[in-house]
């Protein structure tokens, strides 16, 4: 049966009327998701069963981890603040939610022999948002969890009865060592088949020596390996109904489910939270480079409708949409200065300095002030730490926020363009559906005064779980450290004109 027959016999002709929406497309489905327990799977998971009611199923993909059970993991996700609106209004909604034992860095997914039977038999959508998204994973990990994973996921997909669409999420930075990136996929020297060999034959030492020569001009393992598994979809996914979204920065929500949700502190949003609390106090980065961030909750619609998109195209070529700010251009220098000033206007109770960090793009400089303003500052604390009997701490926690700070370099100091026609057209083929006003992939109007504020306040609410009753003390604390800090300021130059004053006579 092909896919036009499929999408008729599943969703009858309400897909293809003038009165059709995300909604009816989604109705009576039975959908597979992977990496339902990560933020964007948590986003995705959240969405479908908010926004599409009337969906039949959605079998969670969900390995037992750090002694928990895949029921006692599933329980704990759809405790999760992210569903409090579904289980305010519609808690029945969850049951819809079914996990099944599988693991995605396991021959076969990990899956029995009768789950692959039911997941063969009923489901007709997939989303594939399963993947590791450390820079510094090592090689084999990350070859194994983003490439080989995706291959096995699209193995069981090809013996699906009743497939109508797959969405596979990659990242805007797949293609990372380009300036210009089209909506197409690009082929790296080395094939991912032979990557895939050598981290299955080869010792972690060996792979070690060899990784800079079977990366190129890749920044880091996550990108590379994303690229990789876009290339296998291309070669294994040739005649499936298949869509390929690519997000650049996933920060915090806009306005689904909540204005500045997050739950996690990877990558940017921890960097905007340790400069908030004063921590960070400088950061290798080009202020007037544009950098690219989109809300969690337009790159969920953006999932959500491209599955829909696919199967009205009719087109055997793989449909790749770049899924990247369109708002107006947005800057490190602008988004250091939203940090700040929301951290001062709203502060956390957690800040243990007053926010102020230096941007700096040379290299060398920035390593000085490192040295300068984290290093030396945890080793004096440590010192002090020891003296009244506690474990030093302070050195330990500076030298592992140095390292995330360090893998994020590449992206600080480089920009990109992204071709976004495909984007384009959906956008403009939502506007047809009755529901268009309910999925936004559309970042146009997107206010970043706005956006950043209730982002700052997202970390405070959802990641430091601070509430309203702390705000007096927050504000107490953050004028303390402001002439704590002035203080300090004065202090420091009249003992450099000391010295230099010492050394004149």
């Amino acid at each position: 049966m092909d896919v036009n027959a499929r999408v008729d016999s599943l969703f009858g002709n309400e897909t293809n009327n003038n009165g059709s929406s995300i909604e009816a497309f989604f109705a009576e489905s039975v959908i597979l998701l992977t990496g339902a327990t990560g933020f964007l799977g948590k986003a995705i998971l959240e969405k479908l069963l908010r926004s599409c009611p009337r969906l039949d199923t959605i079998f969670i993909l969900v390995r037992p981890k750090r002694n928990k059970t895949v029921d006692q993991r599933h329980k704990e996700l759809l405790g999760n603040t992210i569903f409090d609106k579904i289980r305010t209004n519609d808690p029945a909604l969850l049951n819809k939610v079914c996990p099944v034992k599988g693991d995605v860095t396991l021959p076969n997914l990990g899956l029995s022999p009768e789950d692959r039977h039911v997941l063969e038999q009923r489901v007709n959508i997939v989303f594939h948002s399963a993947a590791t998204v450390k820079f510094d994973e090592p090689l084999k990990v990350a070859v194994n969890l983003n490439a080989k994973g995706t291959e096995r996921l699209l193995e069981l997909c090809g013996n699906m009865k009743n497939l109508v669409s797959i969405v596979h999420i990659s990242t805007a930075y797949s293609n990372a060592n380009r300036d210009y990136v089209e909506e197409s996929i690009y082929t790296t020297k080395v094939k991912p088949s032979t990557v895939i060999d050598m981290c299955e034959s080869l010792d972690e030492a060996t792979l070690n020596s060899i990784e800079k020569k079977i990366l190129e001009n890749h920044p880091n393992t996550y990108t590379f390996t994303k690229n990789l598994a876009e290339q296998i979809v291309l070669s294994k996914a040739n005649n499936m109904p298949i869509a390929l979204v690519r997000p650049s920065i996933i920060c915090a929500a806009v306005k689904e489910p909540f204005p500045g949700w997050v739950d996690n502190i990877t990558g940017i949003t921890g960097t905007m939270m340790e400069i908030g609390r004063g921590v960070v106090r400088t950061v290798h980065c080009n202020t007037g480079l544009k950098l690219n961030v989109v809300p969690i909750d337009y790159v969920v619609d953006t999932i959500i409708c491209a599955s829909w998109h696919i199967t009205m195209q009719q087109t055997d070529s793989i449909k790749i949409y770049n899924c990247t700010s369109n708002a107006k251009d947005f800057r490190w220098g602008m988004l250091y200065n939203l940090i700040k000033k929301n951290a001062i206007e709203s502060p956390s109770r957690y800040m243990v300095w007053y926010p102020g960090c230096a941007l700096i793009a040379n290299k060398f400089m920035h390593n000085f002030l490192s040295i300068t303003l984290h290093i030396v500052p945890a080793f004096i604390g440590d010192f002090f730490l020891r003296l009244v009997g506690n474990k030093p701490k302070l050195l330990k926690y500076v030298k592992r926020f140095e390292r995330a700070l360090q893998v994020g370099n590449f992206f600080t100091t480089h920009e990109w363009n992204f071709q976004d026609e495909n984007m384009n057209d959906l956008r403009k083929k939502m506007n047809g559906l009755q529901d268009h006003n309910s999925f936004n992939v559309d970042m146009q109007d997107l206010d970043w005064d706005v956006y950043f504020r209730d982002y700052m306040l997202g970390i405070k609410k959802y990641i430091l779980k601070e509430n309203s009753e702390t705000a007096d003390v927050a504000r107490n604390r953050v004028l303390m450290l402001y002439w704590a800090h002035r203080l300090t300021q004065i202090s420091s130059i009249i003992i450099v004109l000391m010295m230099i004053l010492r050394v004149g006579h």
